[in-house]
């Protein structure tokens, strides 16, 4: 996933604007508090904060894709 398409995904799910409020303001507790922002910032891959996100704010994984869900593959470690 690229961070273009976290954006896209971000404000399919949640809403422009309560998408961007949560980027700004929701600590990931899984990511050591970081806000959505700040996790990417300190480069996180995008699909580890959006699942860290959507797992947080109870998203399933049925709603958490958009529109044409397929899950993007997990970064190699």
């Amino acid at each position: 996933m690229r961070e273009r398409e976290f954006w896209q995904l971000l404000e399919e799910v949640f809403g422009r604007g309560y998408g961007r409020a949560l980027s700004r303001d929701q600590q990931l507790t899984a990511l050591n508090n970081m806000t959505v922002v700040e996790a990417l910032d300190a480069g996180e891959e995008p699909r580890v904060v959006w699942n860290v996100l959507c797992d947080q704010m109870g998203i399933p994984d049925a709603e958490r894709w958009g529109s044409d869900h397929n899950a993007p593959p997990m970064p190699a470690r």
